[in-house]
């Protein structure tokens, strides 16, 4: 994997692989999906608001002793968010997903200053993401735009997208933020002479609507950031759901750690550019890394 400097990630990347497009024809989002998706982000902003009150976890790592040992040790966790994943819906599948990686030596305004800096996301997944910008900024509040590519052997589409991202700052040792993708339209065979760029909604359903919750929590030495990413997508046909499901799901996995791990990088990379670091030492660090993530492919 090649390295820049000065490179972010998007939590809302990882889903772009989510679904395996294992069938090519179109597919229109019903209302009954949407409500069952709309029913399903309230759960989870319930969760997060419960991590806010006296006596609850604001870190998923601090559930369970072993998970923040593994994580502190430098291991990229990443498990699926529920007892079913995905999560079947009327003429739909929710994929959640939730990781976990710490980030030795790093800062909060460290962090914050590498996952805000949206005019690079382009650098950081290349090929996925082809392009990228910023819409607008404020203290609390980012508007960006991405463009992703998705390719198979049966087809060649683009996820034009522009995302919302909300941050709050709970204390100075620990901040969260909430995005989602406010617009997604599927480009139809991509880079070819029939490129065409579809309405919202319409298309083959890979991706229909994204949303992802991120925390930070600076402490131990370093910086713990947590992922949980969720995405809509179309149902996959019942005669292949034994064969697709698994793959889907190990996909999901490996995507949300290596958009963690290239978040630790970046950051690393921005701190040891920073103090001068030689870039042999950084290239090890990076090479270390990317055992953890082979782990979970």
């Amino acid at each position: 994997m090649g390295r820049k400097t000065g490179i972010v990630k998007s939590a809302l990347v990882p889903l772009i692989t989510l679904l395996c497009p294992v069938v090519v024809y179109g597919a229109s989002l019903e209302p009954t999906t949407l409500k069952a998706w709309e029913e399903y982000l309230e759960s989870a902003n319930t969760r997060m608001d419960l991590r806010l009150s006296t006596g609850k976890s604001f870190l998923w790592v601090d559930e369970e002793t072993d998970r923040l040992q593994r994580v502190r040790a430098g291991e990229i966790v990443v498990s699926p968010v529920g007892p079913q994943n995905p999560k079947r819906v009327p003429s739909g599948l929710i994929h959640d997903w939730v990781g976990a990686a710490f980030i030795p030596g790093a800062t909060l305004p460290d962090v914050l200053q590498v996952v805000r800096n949206y005019d690079q996301y382009k650098d950081l997944y290349q090929p996925t993401v082809i392009e990228s910008r910023v819409i607008d900024t404020s203290e609390t509040k980012d508007r960006f735009s991405m463009v992703l590519i998705h390719k198979s052997t049966f087809l060649k589409t683009a996820l034009d997208a522009d995302y919302e991202t909300r941050y709050v700052h709970v204390d100075d040792r620990r901040v969260y933020s909430i995005s989602r993708a406010t617009r997604i339209q599927e480009v139809d065979e991509y880079g070819t002479p029939a490129q065409r760029t579809l309405q919202q909604d319409e298309g083959r359903g890979i991706i229909w609507r994204l949303f992802s919750i991120t925390r930070y929590a600076e402490r131990d030495g370093g910086v713990y950031l947590e992922l949980e990413a969720i995405g809509l997508s179309r149902d996959i046909p019942a005669s292949l759901r034994f064969l697709v499901e698994p793959i889907v799901r190990r996909v999901s996995r490996a995507s949300l750690a290596t958009s963690l791990l290239q978040t630790e990088q970046a950051v690393r990379s921005s701190n040891e550019l920073a103090g001068g670091k030689t870039e042999s030492e950084r290239s090890s660090k990076a090479t270390r890394g990317l055992s953890v993530v082979h782990s979970y492919r």
